[in-house]
């Protein structure tokens, strides 16, 4: 059960630290929406920037970064956004706990959660990120399901914002009568907003659920954790 004794909860993970986050967070602000943003401490520089169907993609300075996940959560999205499946156990607990470290200083907070970089992962990969001292990493395999799994180091989301069935789900969601907790999981990056041009398709999701007060809009750790 969540607070005030709700049974719904919306959240929203979005990955890589990227200029765009300014945008999202605006939007999100205004909407009373809370997201969890995983952030890549080792390569968080200008220089760390790409092409995205035409759109230059591009990691924020540390400087300009400032307080603008204020009221958000920060979460591991490895220290260089390496694929971990590739990597011997060593590397991928420095790819994960050199983040973690590095957050939880720069911000000042605790770090409970991860994606994976790329979205890949094994069995090996997830032992030892519960080693690490996460306690749930995102995957990016839709499931179009509110239910929370078992095991959270694998936790597949409701979906990414492009989805062809968005807009679907938020309508079942809304809808939903549930005694048990559901959680409506959306994940993306926010570059992807500018290159497609469609930062309308996020306001109208966030119009969907403003003033729907008997749904948690909550972080990840919040939904997931309770805390």
């Amino acid at each position: 059960m969540f607070p005030g004794g709700k049974t719904k909860a919306l959240t929203f993970s979005y990955d890589d630290g990227v200029v765009s986050d300014k945008k999202i967070v605006e939007i999100f602000n205004r909407y009373g929406m809370k997201c969890t943003f995983n952030l890549n401490s080792g390569i968080m520089t200008h220089a760390s920037n790409w092409d995205y169907l035409g759109f230059r993609a591009m990691r924020m300075n540390v400087s300009e970064i400032g307080d603008l996940y204020a009221g958000h959560e920060i979460a591991v999205h490895c220290l260089t956004h390496a694929d971990l499946t590739v990597q011997d156990d060593d590397t991928v607990k420095n790819e994960i706990l050199a983040d973690k470290s590095n957050l939880e200083r720069m911000f000042g907070c605790e770090i409970n959660g991860m994606a994976y970089p790329i979205g890949y992962y094994d069995k090996r990969v997830m032992k030892i990120v519960g080693e690490c001292g996460i306690r749930f990493s995102r995957t990016t395999n839709s499931t179009h399901s509110f239910d929370i799994p078992d095991d959270l180091i694998a936790y597949d989301p409701t979906c990414h914002h492009n989805d062809d069935k968005l807009f679907e789900l938020a309508e079942e969601f809304i809808g939903l009568k549930t005694e048990e907790p559901k959680v409506f999981y959306i994940w993306g990056h926010s570059y992807e907003f500018d290159a497609q041009n469609n930062w309308d398709r996020l306001e109208k999701l966030c119009r969907m659920f403003y003033g729907k007060d008997d749904i948690y809009f909550c972080t990840n750790s919040q939904a997931l954790l309770g805390i």
